[in-house]
């Protein structure tokens, strides 16, 4: 009597992905740079000081003073967990930062996180070139397969964000942290390296220059 052997999932490159590094990518309307405490703390203090609302659904803040967020800014240029970048606009001063994080190079899965924008950011076509030119670098140069987005469930921008840019809703995950001493369930989502190059063909038809007009007004949505 023959024995069928189990089913396993198709054989896959299982060779490592690449850390994420210092760098900057350039685009269109900004730029993304490894964040410099030095070099981008004092805008991100002056852009991000007075608006604690920013702060809702991130682990640290709000901040009382300047001095604190000074520092806030310079751990996450410390730290060996995550990853920190500033969001640059063409005048150099730093209005935004995020993270890859969750950083698993043998299974090629790290996520794109601790996402905090400024007023002066949020809404802007850099705020979108800027999750472009993070996932691209995630998916081509490093070379991950899986790409992560995770939410406060409660945190409706950042749901809509996700499937705008293009992620997968995957699940809830309930009573996933406590954060600030408040429950969170976790929205979970996920986009794929068989999927990003029709994600990036979105990215790049939103954001090519015939997109927008005289006013730079969109016309035509990246979700459409």
């Amino acid at each position: 009597m023959s024995v069928s052997e189990p089913p396993v999932g198709p054989q896959v490159d299982s060779t490592p992905a690449q850390l994420p590094g210092a760098l900057t990518l350039k685009g269109r309307f900004g730029s993304v740079e490894r964040l410099n405490a030095k070099r981008h703390g004092p805008a991100l203090v002056d852009a991000m000081r007075g608006h604690d609302d920013i702060w809702a659904y991130i682990p640290a803040g709000p901040f009382a003073d300047d001095a604190p967020l000074a520092a806030y800014i310079a751990d996450c240029e410390r730290s060996t967990e995550r990853v920190f970048y500033a969001v640059v606009p063409p005048d150099n001063r730093a209005i935004g930062i995020l993270s890859l994080m969750e950083i698993r190079p043998t299974q090629r899965v790290i996520e794109v996180g601790n996402i905090v924008y400024s007023p002066a950011l949020q809404r802007t076509p850099l705020s979108t070139e800027a999750q472009y030119l993070i996932a691209r670098y995630a998916f081509e140069t490093l070379r991950y397969r899986r790409y992560e987005w995770k939410c406060n469930a409660l945190n409706a921008p950042s749901r809509r964000a996700a499937l705008r840019f293009g992620f997968s809703y995957e699940g809830l995950f309930r009573q996933h942290m406590i954060v600030k001493g408040h429950n969170r369930d976790t929205a979970w989502y996920s986009m794929l390296d068989s999927e990003w190059p029709a994600r990036k063909a979105a990215f790049e038809r939103w954001l090519a220059p015939e997109n927008f007009d005289s006013n730079g007004r969109q016309k035509t949505k990246l979700s459409e």
